[in-house]
């Protein structure tokens, strides 16, 4: 069981990173210093983007329509930090057995 517990840790402390990155990058992207252009800037966008649409497209569908503003990246963030707070406050579990 505490190998459970260390892959789903694992798992949620990847994506957490991949999120912050994809964050990152969008507010670089849209205040201009980085440039899509690049293909490595490109390459690597496209990449995070794909990795991460499918978890935002189903927090897109359940959130009203607020125009300009996508508030999916923020739900789903937050969403995941609790998801994490959940595991390691019930880690007794996989260590109690």
């Amino acid at each position: 069981m505490v190998t459970l517990y260390q892959a789903l840790d694992l798992i949620l402390g990847v994506v957490y990173f991949i999120m912050i990155a994809h964050i990152v990058m969008s507010w670089l992207i849209n205040f201009q210093v980085l440039n899509l252009r690049q293909p490595l800037v490109a390459q690597i966008w496209f990449g995070v983007n794909n990795l991460l649409e499918p978890i935002y497209g189903r927090i897109r569908r359940i959130l009203p329509n607020t125009g300009m503003l996508d508030l999916a990246p923020l739900v789903a963030f937050i969403g995941l930090i609790v998801l994490r707070m959940a595991l390691r406050n019930n880690a007794g579990f996989f260590y109690g057995m």
